[in-house]
């Protein structure tokens, strides 16, 4: 029977602590390609709009980019943008605060969605929540000229669905994602800390939406856009979670 003769070879030895690779940890900032992609068109379209083009050209984007609900009562007529709208405003942002504290949320709910649900359905997700928050918020305002902007509706669908897993994460594979299946409906309402953060989440909402963070009408927060947003990713999550 031949042993090892020296430390060396004993820390080569198959099947030992030391022979086996040590796993990293995962990064702090560790941020899937769709969630980086989401940020930085964001991005792009802020440093476009404050530091590239005038205020005309600021105009013309934001007016064919822009959801205006006041556009789509037929008053106005037709134009192809209107398809495009209900999509493309969520990668405008009104203000520096407004971006940053979206992207910040994005951040943080972003990636364990992703990685669980993939990143064609996250995209997919991202859409039709947003697509329903500026459908709830035209039921609400039809005949608003103000334009709404903003990936405050997208972000708040995240909420929603983070609220379905109780905010379980599971990070065995290296990577965060929220484990396990949906709660049922009476289980979220049954959770203390799901509903004390759904509370917390509705009264912020709320007041933002009346008082706003600042001065000026520009600074209201929309309020009805979240709640539609929030509702389909907390009641819709199944038609974009993948089979576990």
């Amino acid at each position: 029977m031949n042993e090892p003769t020296s430390p060396v070879e004993k820390d080569r030895m198959p099947g030992s602590p030391e022979h086996e690779p040590r796993r990293g940890r995962e990064p702090m900032f560790n941020l899937p390609g769709i969630v980086l992609a989401i940020i930085g068109l964001c991005a792009a379209v802020y440093l476009l709009q404050f530091h590239v083009l005038d205020d005309s050209h600021n105009y013309v984007l934001l007016y064919d980019a822009a959801f205006i609900p006041a556009l789509y009562t037929g008053q106005y007529g037709f134009d192809w943008f209107m398809l495009t709208r209900p999509f493309t405003y969520t990668f405008l942002h009104g203000s520096f605060a407004h971006i940053a504290v979206n992207m910040v949320w994005l951040a943080a709910f972003g990636p364990p969605l992703a990685n669980r649900f993939g990143a064609a359905r996250f995209a997919f997700f991202f859409a039709m929540t947003g697509l329903a928050a500026a459908a709830f918020f035209f039921i609400i305002h039809p005949f608003m000229e103000a334009p709404l902007v903003g990936a405050s509706g997208s972000i708040s669908g995240m909420m929603g669905a983070a609220a379905r897993f109780g905010f379980q994460m599971d990070r065995s594979a290296g990577r965060s994602a929220f484990s396990g299946r949906p709660l049922p409906f009476s289980m979220v309402l049954r959770s203390r800390s799901v509903v004390a953060f759904l509370a917390v989440w509705m009264i912020i909402n709320l007041v933002t939406g009346i008082v706003g963070m600042g001065a000026g009408e520009s600074s209201q927060i929309a309020w009805e856009a979240h709640i539609g947003g929030f509702l389909v990713g907390f009641f819709g999550l199944k038609l974009f979670d993948r089979s576990r």
